[in-house]
């Protein structure tokens, strides 16, 4: 399958992030889940190898490369801990690709460099309490006054939130009384009227951060926003169709972590004399699990490779997504059962993969919306 998408530079990368997780992350990872504690020395390092910037341009100081290095990245990540790789994962696809997708040349300067070098974290605000599938429920209002926004209402379920150097968010934009519509902003979290919440204890992700905004007559200037005030709700669609892709990755790698863990454990354990993967019933699980982690790998590459050619992947995105988050989740349980009673305790991680799979058929919208969305697609299809 890699010589379908990859060239020596994406091998490469892979090799690198692999010896990075195999070296650096695995043998960290279950106290950082165990002890809740944010990787901030991992994200350092991710910062020296260029993962933090890795498809910022070059020019603003970032690596430069393309949507399947990025996902080859995220899953390598994975593979070993989800909550690193969701980290990396927000900040780049959430945090950093709508400032260089939308931002002025002035935002783009301001923060690109320090977003590619890891010194400052991205966090990206779109879901509300009464605003999550339904993204364009949006509350949070933002008030012209003279050359400024007063900004009101608040997010949850933000990544990065608490560590986040920049945050850009999403907000209804009034102008003399009238509603323009849904924006996107980008500010720095130093910002008077902004407070963050504090971390929300979860049942994955332990070591990466998720909190809650409140805007409480947050004054930014105008020359935030990103792009113009009518284009908010496309800016956090095509920052979600991004964000897909790299769920997807995600998703891939978590699946991979918790198969290969069981695949290992099914040569060593011994029952009846002989070890289990000898029986049918286990090498029936394991043969579904390896299938399904390569249908996934293909979707998502696919996706991946479609964004750097400039195509629309909207749906090729909700497909990857659906498939993989779905395979993760399903990977991860059968693994346990490989595991048996091990497979409940946390000595053996697999418990802490399929806990970190969960969320992935949730975040960057639910399996029922990628389902909703791919359906929409098709049926365009059959109506030219």
């Amino acid at each position: 399958m890699d010589n379908l998408f990859f060239t020596d530079e994406h091998i490469m990368i892979r090799d690198m992030v692999r010896e990075f997780a195999d070296t650096e992350i695995i043998p960290v990872a279950r106290e950082l889940d165990e002890q809740g504690e944010f990787p901030t020395a991992l994200v350092n390092k991710m910062g020296e190898l260029g993962l933090m910037g890795i498809l910022i341009p070059e020019e603003y100081g970032g690596s430069g490369l393309d949507m399947v290095a990025f996902a080859t990245a995220i899953i390598e990540l994975a593979r070993a801990d989800a909550s690193v790789a969701i980290t990396m994962a927000a900040h780049t696809s959430l945090g950093s690709l709508p400032i260089l997708m939308f931002g002025s040349e002035q935002q783009k300067n301001t923060y690109l460099p320090k977003l590619a070098t890891g010194e400052m974290l991205g966090a990206f605000g779109l879901t509300e309490p009464d605003a999550g599938s339904d993204a364009g429920a949006t509350k949070t209002k933002a008030v012209r006054d003279g050359d400024e926004y007063v900004v009101n209402g608040g997010k949850i379920f933000i990544t990065n939130a608490g560590k986040a150097g920049v945050l850009s968010f999403t907000s209804q934009v009034i102008e003399n009384g009238k509603n323009l519509g849904i924006a996107a902003f980008s500010i720095s979290t130093n910002t008077p009227g902004l407070e963050i919440g504090p971390k929300e204890k979860k049942m994955g992700w332990h070591a990466s951060d998720t909190r809650q905004l409140f805007f409480k007559d947050m004054r930014i200037k105008t020359s935030s926003m990103l792009g113009t005030p009518t284009n908010g709700f496309k800016t956090f669609l095509k920052t979600l169709t991004s964000g897909r892709v790299s769920i997807g990755a995600l998703s891939i790698g978590t699946a991979l972590g918790a198969y290969e863990r069981a695949l290992v454990y099914s040569t060593e354990r011994i029952a009846f004399g002989k070890p289990i993967n000898n029986f049918q019933s286990v090498g029936f699980k394991l043969a579904d699990m390896a299938t399904k982690i390569e249908a996934s790998k293909l979707l998502v590459f696919h996706a991946a490779w479609m964004k750097d050619q400039g195509l629309d992947i909207t749906k090729e995105a909700a497909m990857a997504k659906l498939f993989a988050s779905e395979t993760a989740m399903e990977v991860t349980t059968e693994a346990i059962q490989i595991h048996g009673g091990y497979g409940y305790v946390k000595e053996y991680d697999v418990e802490r993969f399929f806990r970190d799979a969960k969320i992935l058929e949730i975040g960057e919208g639910t399996s029922e919306i990628q389902r909703l969305i791919i359906s929409r697609e098709i049926l365009k299809e059959i109506q030219i």
